[in-house]
């Protein structure tokens, strides 16, 4: 065992990038909460959109593309989900799982022809003169666009929530539903937006998998980041940035467990794997979560 392999500049720099996936699927599904509808498909969109990103990536050599390829994924598969919960009140627990499982089964058919090909390059960005910056220039400034588009969406989500006519009219709907269609406001619609929404930041996190991460298609890949980003978005009290803090915990242990492998720590691999999901845990049960939108779940019916 050889702990001073690990370099904790690069570590804390890896975190950043390990915690952007499930940063991007919790933002998105913050949103549709707070409109609210629980949707425990996430994980389904998740590697809906990893599986669209990149054919869409390969078969035009933009990763970019890919990007705008599996947004439109996710959100596509979430407005099924959608259709079914806000037209044809169907149970949200129910559907959203059976999206999850749909999903699982879709990107495994789409993937078939693509297993062992290598997406296009998404290089790093070296922003100048910061990225230059000694110990923080390379944790923070030295990383791939997507990592900042990330973080940007987590502050554009706080400021449309917190100041935005639209983000007031979303968390009405999502606190009593029944006042706000009472007021006027079009609470299906509303929510429809809002899972669009979340669907297309999931189909980001999966792209984020399969063309940054890894860069390749595999079955399974997500392996259960979209019920960690579910979790993350309990444990952050349904607010913005405390989400980023859970992403970026989650992203962390993941880092360190990887790290103390390859230090030659002498535990089974078997147990530093569950570390990052086992702190997930731990973290939910140690912290108390805030309270939850009052229609969290509730079917709304418009003949009322």
């Amino acid at each position: 065992m050889d702990l001073t392999a690990i370099n904790p500049i690069l570590l804390l720099a890896s975190l950043m990038v390990a915690a952007t996936p499930i940063l991007l699927a919790a933002i998105g599904e913050l949103v549709v909460e707070r409109s609210g509808v629980l949707n425990l498909g996430v994980e389904g969109m998740m590697i809906a959109g990893a599986v669209c990103g990149f054919i869409v990536a390969v078969n035009s050599g933009s990763p970019w593309l890919g990007f705008i390829g599996a947004a439109f994924g996710g959100a596509i598969l979430s407005l099924v989900f959608g259709i079914l919960t806000q037209f044809l009140l169907s149970n949200q627990v129910a559907t959203g799982l059976a999206l999850t499982l749909f999903g699982l089964g879709l990107s495994a058919l789409l993937g078939q022809g693509y297993i062992g090909i290598k997406a296009p390059a998404f290089p790093d960005w070296h922003i100048p003169l910061l990225g230059d910056i000694p110990v923080i220039g390379p944790i923070v400034f030295q990383h791939d666009p997507m990592v900042y588009v990330g973080l940007l969406i987590v502050a554009a989500t706080w400021a449309f929530l917190t100041y935005s006519r639209g983000g007031l009219i979303l968390r009405a709907v999502g606190e009593n539903h029944e006042a706000a269609h009472a007021l006027g406001y079009h609470v299906i619609r509303v929510r429809l937006l809002a899972i669009m929404f979340g669907g297309a930041c999931a189909g980001l996190g999966g792209a984020y998998l399969s063309l940054v991460r890894v860069p390749q298609w595999t079955e399974g890949m997500t392996a259960g980041a979209g019920w960690i980003a579910l979790a993350i978005v309990v444990f952050a009290s349904w607010r913005p940035w405390r989400l980023l803090i859970g992403a970026y915990l989650f992203g962390g242990v993941t880092v360190l467990q990887l790290n103390l492998q390859a230090a030659g720590v002498a535990i089974p691999v078997e147990y530093l794997s569950m570390t990052p999901y086992l702190a997930t845990i731990v973290v939910l049960v140690i912290m108390r979560a805030g309270r939850a939108p009052g229609s969290l779940g509730q079917s709304f019916h418009a003949s009322r």
